[in-house]
């Protein structure tokens, strides 16, 4: 398993995809980001919320902004996959349903 940013970023195939995580966690550097950056959450809130060290946190910032393009390519193709899923999945019963209860009120 590659070490990168010294013992606190891992990418191993084996975990998440292979994409960028912090050491000894499943926690994508990409949801970190996503946390801080879309979200508004402090980086010391992250850490306290998710049982993060705040050098884990950071490293993880720092690892974002260096590879920026790739995480952020990584994290579109993500989301219009997941997209493209729900696209071609019929709707539930219980999701049919609760939409009913809402468009009723």
């Amino acid at each position: 398993m590659p070490r990168v940013s010294l013992n606190y970023i891992a990418i191993d195939p084996e975990y998440c995809s292979g994409k960028p995580r912090i050491t000894g966690t499943r926690m994508p550097v990409a949801t970190i980001a996503q946390l801080y950056l879309e979200m508004g959450e402090s980086l010391e809130e992250i850490a306290l919320e998710y049982d993060l060290t705040k050098a884990a946190v950071y490293a993880a910032m720092a690892y974002y902004y260096d590879h920026k393009a790739e995480i952020d390519r990584q994290t579109a193709e993500s989301r219009a996959w997941v997209e493209e899923i729900k696209k071609n999945t019929p709707e539930s019963p219980l999701a049919a349903r609760l939409k009913t209860i809402r468009d009723e009120r």
